[in-house]
């Protein structure tokens, strides 16, 4: 590894993480959201570690993802969690991708996109059950179960799945939970009275999955803890690994006198004799520029060092003390913690934030490498497909 800094992707993480949760839900199948690029992580390479964990579906937002898992030769179920007007349904349909729906004017176009698919529609009916964000609300749930089963009474559509989504699960106690539970039973009843013969019915998110059983029903959605990430109060629990790694070399290391004030605008200002240390990353690569002059959230030989002044478009300098460093040493930004280094988890609580805005910051900007047992196998398939998605580390 030379200065320029690296997501190291743990794929056998991936695939415990996965296993562990499919243990924990007991009887309900796990579908893996492998939205956002794999919260980073790279899609497809997340994708086929999660389902070699036991992950019997995949979620994606757009359908241009799902398409692209298919080519990767997933055949495990993929749904398209945005419930969109999109010129690709057809596309998705003959690759056998499930779509949602949460309005009848959107039950029409994928009806429309069936016939120029020359195959009915696999569909999952959103129900708004307190998110306000996609799907029908109670109100006009009647009119889409309307409109979903007149287009599969054409044979347009098949009606396989109602979901919906939390709001605040990850918000232990918060009455909300329970009102979206009882409101989306109350929507499955619906379905089925109106004839919907569903195959799945699913509501859990990560924090759903880990916490509130009640709501597991068919099917689970665990996106971000499949990478060993959580947004519960304090993260995810120890049984899940994080699977990302940031590192970088230093580039650069000058001794400096004390009084020396360090980076743009000079919010830092050595208070004795120090090293300062360069890394060749900041906002551009993903450092959030909230983190200047915060401590402890790089680590370097065996010890966590402050951040000296504002974060840059792409360097940050550290402050490196008296100890002994030089050009070339590994810096850690966050990890699973195992060696002492910080986590996403940290860096998300120091910020005001959630760890899966600090993993998708990296997304595009830092060469991914990945490790792990699955690694080798994965590469190969990626580049007989021109998908490569980054080096491969020593499997371990």
């Amino acid at each position: 590894m030379d200065g320029q800094p690296e997501a190291l992707v743990d794929l056998d993480a991936i695939q415990a993480n996965v296993a562990a949760l499919r243990g924990h839900v007991g009887g309900a199948a796990v579908m893996a959201v492998v939205k956002a690029d794999g919260y980073g992580h790279g899609m497809i390479p997340s994708a086929r570690a999660a389902v070699a964990g036991g992950a019997s579906w995949l979620g994606v937002l757009h359908l241009a993802d799902a398409v692209a898992l298919r080519r990767a030769g997933l055949d495990v179920p993929v749904l398209s969690l945005h419930g969109s007007p999109d010129a690709a349904h057809a596309e998705a349909i003959a690759h056998d991708v499930d779509l949602t729906a949460g309005s009848p004017e959107l039950i029409s176009q994928i009806a429309a996109a069936a016939v120029e698919a020359g195959k009915p529609a696999r569909v999952h009916l959103e129900a708004d059950t307190g998110m306000s964000r996609g799907g029908a609300i109670r109100a006009a749930w009647p009119a889409l179960l309307d409109a979903a089963l007149a287009a599969e009474a054409a044979g347009h559509v098949r009606v396989v799945g109602v979901w919906s989504h939390f709001a605040c699960a990850d918000m232990p106690g918060h009455p909300t939970i329970g009102t979206q539970i009882d409101d989306f039973r109350s929507a499955v009843r619906l379905a089925e009275q109106a004839g919907a013969r569903l195959e799945v019915r699913h509501m859990a998110n990560g924090p759903a999955t880990l916490t509130l059983p009640d709501s597991h029903f068919d099917l689970v959605r665990p996106g971000g803890a499949a990478f060993g990430l959580c947004t519960l109060p304090g993260g995810a629990p120890d049984w899940l690994r994080p699977a990302m790694t940031i590192r970088a070399r230093l580039i650069q290391v000058k001794r400096v006198p004390a009084g020396t004030a360090v980076s743009y605008a000079h919010r830092y200002t050595a208070l004795g004799e120090t090293t300062l240390g360069v890394l060749a990353l900041g906002y551009n690569e993903g450092i959030p520029r909230h983190a200047t002059n915060q401590a402890g959230l790089f680590f370097t030989r065996g010890r966590r060092v402050p951040v000296a002044g504002t974060v840059n478009l792409n360097h940050v300098v550290l402050d490196l003390g008296g100890e002994q460093a030089e050009a070339g040493d590994e810096v850690v930004i966050f990890g699973p913690g195992d060696h002492g280094e910080p986590t996403a988890q940290e860096w998300a609580e120091a910020l005001g934030t959630i760890s899966y805005e600090i993993v998708t910051r990296f997304t595009g900007k830092v060469p991914r490498t990945y490790s792990g047992v699955t690694a080798v196998r994965d590469t190969a398939v990626h580049a007989l497909d021109g998908r490569t998605d980054g080096k491969v580390a020593a499997a371990h």
